[in-house]
């Protein structure tokens, strides 16, 4: 095995300046997790605002072929209303 020798002492500039990466980048991080959060927020909106407007297109469209699906069976049965 081989035997390491003492750790080497880091200078307290070092160490000051990756303190000071590290507290920057979660304020970053903090930063633009907000921001993304606030923007994903207004996609959800309007993407909840869209889905009323498909829900009754669809409602509609499932109405009319219902609706020309009975016609269809009518005809096939002979049966007229």
């Amino acid at each position: 095995m081989v035997e390491l020798g003492a750790p080497v002492r880091v200078s307290p500039l070092i160490k000051f300046g990756r303190w000071s990466f590290l507290a920057v980048g979660i304020a970053y991080g903090a930063y633009h997790q907000q921001r993304l959060a606030k923007r994903e927020v207004g996609i959800r909106n309007i993407e909840a605002q869209q889905k009323a407007v498909r829900d009754a297109k669809l409602a509609e469209e499932k109405e009319r072929n219902r609706e020309a699906e009975n016609r269809a069976i009518a005809e096939l049965s002979g049966s007229k209303k």
